[in-house]
């Protein structure tokens, strides 16, 4: 079946901005109710938009965190940036570093995540110089991505050789991962081992994107310029303009997760699809 972007937009449905005012927005997430949870980096927050329509502060300060993901027991993981590292916070707002280093080195900056059904969590580790940061190079030389164990003790390298990876999303049956090379405009697919190896790394489509996300139909939603969604084969079937200079990542929410949430640059859009979204929970 050949799907166009028609296909998998609510009929009638148009862009919508329910919320602006931020400096820049990222992160999007939604937990088990369906309510959207996103950050503004700049100024140190993580916002929360319920499916009632409700735009409210969840945490702030919130260590500069860029990417967001729900886990099953409802924690919400951010990748802190301010300190590089990766954080685990409670449905009450209260947050544990989790992941401060990597043998002893720190981090780049963990940028997006994506947790697996099995409980562990994948994470892109780009190194994007920061103002607030006092140091000037990348402490693991490779710009890589890591594996932290269900048990949540000790992350591992399992995929490197990239320019800057970014966005990474995984089919909910946890067998593949998708993982974006923003820096060399790429995006590749692994298949993912049952004891978490990735292997046969192919070349999924020749776009980069900053954040992601997948619907039921196995479709993976690429940004940048815009929302471009891409089939199963790597084909791209539809491109979902944006108002503004930079779209940074989307995810899918709402009560019927049939919503699709877009942070782009100071804005915060919604678009009622017709396909739903795919989460690992």
């Amino acid at each position: 079946m050949n799907l166009h972007a028609e296909d998998l937009i609510a009929p009638g449905a148009k862009l919508e901005k329910p919320a602006s005012g931020f400096e820049f927005t990222e992160g999007p997430a939604a937990n088990a109710a369906g309510d959207v949870f996103f950050t503004d980096q700049p100024n140190d927050r993580i916002l929360k938009w319920s499916v009632e329509g409700k735009l409210s502060t969840f945490l702030k300060p919130c260590g500069r965190s860029n990417g967001l993901c729900f886990d099953r027991e409802g924690n919400l993981w951010a990748c802190a940036d301010e300190k590089n590292e990766l954080w685990r916070i409670d449905p009450q707002g209260k947050a544990t570093v989790v992941v401060k280093d990597f043998e002893g080195k720190k981090l780049n900056g963990p940028n997006d995540l994506w947790i697996h059904p099995d409980g562990s969590i994948f994470f892109t580790d780009p190194f994007y110089k920061r103002p607030y940061w006092k140091r000037d190079a990348a402490e693991p030389e490779q710009k890589a991505v890591y594996r932290l164990s269900a048990d949540r003790k000790k992350p591992t390298r399992v995929a490197e050789g990239f320019e800057q990876p970014n966005g990474i999303i995984g089919t909910p049956d946890g067998k593949i991962l998708y993982v974006a090379d923003i820096g060399a405009g790429k995006t590749y697919a692994y298949a993912i081992q049952p004891e978490g190896r990735l292997a046969g790394k192919r070349l999924f489509c020749d776009m980069g994107s900053d954040g992601m996300t997948i619907d039921r139909e196995g479709n993976v939603y690429l940004t940048g310029k815009g929302v471009t969604v891409f089939d199963k084969s790597g084909k791209q079937i539809a491109q979902i303009p944006v108002p503004e200079p930079w779209t940074a990542n989307v995810c899918f929410g709402g009560k019927d997760m049939r919503t699709l949430f877009i942070t782009a640059s100071k804005g915060f859009y919604s678009l009622r699809m017709r396909v739903q979204g795919a989460g690992s929970q």
